[in-house]
């Protein structure tokens, strides 16, 4: 991708959506005001060690006193939807009981917003921030997605919210990539809740997926007529030409893109070791398979890049480990930058699941740590060449068959990057921690223009 590029008109079809995602925790702040509970990340980001510069989503961006500000960023960049998240103890301050009115109230506010200024809301309901009470097993059991009733408790929490909210809604995403929530959080001990279970975190996996399936039955009975998902994929690559590694990226490839899309497009398990991973699920299996391959409206794609994968050495715990995909420029993360790994991606989707709804690109970002300069101009070229290699990797996909409807840019600003804390930049538009100012970025006029262009 060349320095300072022009860009020249996107192919992309009439009616092709464009808009931005964001997540509560990661931009809200208000984190004990107005009745919410605790949630994972409150606990998580306390604990000594855990996220890089010791910070926590306590403030954030503190758009939950900004959302006038806010959306009207979002009507000056011309966004078509707006992907946002619904904190669940924001809502239900313990995970289930009475709700928290000011919780809804809120929500209330900001989908007028949205809908008065012509942007489609999208409401994901989980992404990430699960109430603390739930995560915390009185008795000493399993809590949290390890534990079948929390997926219980989400079905009744959508059905609120969709009461509340539904009728101004647009699509609804109910959990934000259940991959990160389980094998991040439960499996690998990076993410909240910080458990490192390795292979005993796949109930935690098999209840996300439960409470996806759940809550489509209650935004259904809510009247929700486009609901789908965000699931994270990736394609897997072999660090080396091995059978080794090219057997331990399979191995990778079925949990980090089967376990999540197979459920909920093909109704079962994709197959490990020569075995289905439903046999290592706790039951009713295929009573809860059904509930997962509810059908929906839309499949949402969060693409980043290729994850490379190599064999681990004998005797480790896991039979793979990470390895480099080389060859490519990297962002400031030190991802690297792939676009063409879109386009394979949505081929593959569509030849593994010919009877899957359209897709939208309900992710699609990178990080550059890039400030002002004296002038307060953001020149960040390297992200406006990134979401315009990537935009153009949509349209190939297209031309190819694919039917991709939307690409929401993550992220609409500089938020609180999980365990990175603020030392990742994502946004379109700047924020300077300290004050909270807004600064669009260069990245911002561009993508407004590539939005006009298309229309």
């Amino acid at each position: 991708m060349g320095e300072g590029r022009t860009t020249g008109r996107i192919n992309l079809p009439a009616g092709f959506e464009f808009g931005t995602s964001t997540a509560a925790y990661q931009i809200e702040g208000a984190a004990t005001e107005d009745g919410k509970g605790p949630s994972i990340w409150d606990t998580f980001t306390a604990e000594p060690g855990r996220i890089i510069d010791g910070s926590s989503g306590a403030v954030a961006c503190d758009h939950y006193h900004r959302v006038g500000e806010d959306v009207a960023l979002m009507k000056r960049l011309g966004a078509d939807g707006y992907r946002f998240s619904v904190s669940w103890p924001r809502v239900f301050p313990t995970g289930s009981g009475p709700v928290n009115p000011a919780g809804l109230d809120f929500y209330d506010r900001l989908v007028d917003e949205l809908v008065a200024n012509g942007i489609a809301p999208m409401a994901t309901l989980y992404h990430w921030d699960l109430p603390q009470a739930l995560e915390t097993a009185s008795d000493g059991g399993a809590g949290g997605w390890l534990n079948r009733e929390t997926a219980l408790r989400f079905a009744e929490y959508a059905a609120v919210v969709a009461e509340r909210i539904g009728d101004r809604v647009a699509h609804w995403v109910p959990v934000n990539e259940p991959n990160v929530v389980s094998l991040l959080g439960y499996a690998m001990g990076m993410h909240a809740p910080g458990k490192a279970l390795l292979f005993d975190a796949l109930p935690a996996a098999h209840h996300a997926l439960l409470g996806h399936g759940l809550a489509v039955q209650a935004l259904r009975a809510a009247g929700a007529t486009s609901i789908g998902t965000a699931n994270n994929h990736a394609p897997i690559r072999p660090a080396n030409d091995t059978d080794a590694d090219r057997a331990a990226a399979d191995l990778f490839d079925a949990l980090w893109n089967g376990m999540f899309a197979d459920p909920v497009l093909l109704g079962r398990y994709p197959a490990m070791d020569g075995s289905s991973l439903g046999e290592a699920m706790p039951g009713p299996v295929a009573e809860d398979l059904a509930v997962i391959s509810a059908p929906l409206d839309f499949y949402g794609v969060n693409y980043y890049n290729p994850m490379g994968v190599a064999a681990a050495p004998e005797g480790a715990e896991v039979p793979f480990v990470y390895g480099e995909v080389t060859g490519y420029p990297t962002t400031d993360f030190g991802w690297p930058v792939v676009p063409e790994g879109l386009t394979e991606l949505l081929l593959h989707l569509r030849a593994t699941y010919p009877g899957m709804p359209p897709v939208r690109i309900t992710e699609s970002g990178c990080s550059y740590n890039t400030g002002p300069d004296e002038h307060g101009v953001v020149d960040d070229q390297a992200r406006i060449d990134y979401l315009d290699a990537h935009l153009r990797a949509v349209a190939d996909a297209i031309e190819q068959g694919v039917d991709v409807r939307a690409y929401y840019c993550w992220s609409l600003m500089d938020n609180f990057e999980w365990a990175e804390g603020y030392t990742q930049r994502f946004g379109l538009v700047h924020v300077d921690y300290d004050t909270l100012v807004r600064t669009p970025k260069r990245s911002f006029d561009w993508y407004a223009e590539t939005i006009r262009a298309c229309r």
